[in-house]
């Protein structure tokens, strides 16, 4: 499921769910990866740049870079004409162009490896990993061994996946 900004009021309790026959509430774990800049946009990038979390959770891109509008865009044909870089079973996203403050949500289902970028700032290896799941859940996908679409400064941004899934999450120091 992709909420996009202009339905982040009324979606607010979409990750929220209702348990048939109880009165339980269930949520939805939400996680937040936010786009960062240096005070003079010299350097961008998300913090965190790698992330490992469950299958089911909502991930929340937040422009947190008050001097640049970010996208959240996943690798994927449908996106640009880009080679697929998620797994087959999810869905691509594109968050559009997020002003300072405003957010985009997605939530990841299909277990694997999500890389996705910044539209206009992909060049500068502003760009991120998700891994969904671990390589043992049935439908995992490992990361794409395609580098035709993609420059070497952005394979080396990406952390390697064995990382993430020791570390849970992999920052950038100072976004460099």
């Amino acid at each position: 499921m992709i909420c996009r900004r202009r339905h982040a009021v009324w979606l607010g309790g979409c990750a929220v769910a209702f348990v048939a026959g109880s009165r339980s509430v269930l949520a939805q774990p939400t996680v937040t990866v936010e786009m960062r800049g240096s005070p003079r946009g010299e350097r961008i990038w998300y913090d965190p740049v790698g992330l490992a979390v469950s299958p089911g959770t909502t991930v929340r891109f937040i422009n947190r870079d008050p001097g640049n509008s970010h996208t959240a865009t996943a690798y994927h044909p449908a996106n640009y004409d880009r080679r697929q870089r998620i797994p087959t079973d999810a869905d691509p996203w594109d968050s559009d162009f997020l002003l300072p403050d405003e957010h985009f949500e997605v939530t990841l289902t299909a277990p694997g490896v999500y890389d996705y970028y910044c539209l206009p700032h992909e060049m500068s290896a502003m760009v991120g990993r998700i891994v969904v799941g671990t390589p043992g859940d049935t439908g995992w996908e490992g990361s794409s061994n395609d580098k035709s679409d993609v420059s070497e400064e952005v394979l080396a941004a990406l952390p390697l996946v064995q990382r993430i899934l020791s570390e849970g999450t992999v920052s950038r120091e100072n976004g460099s």
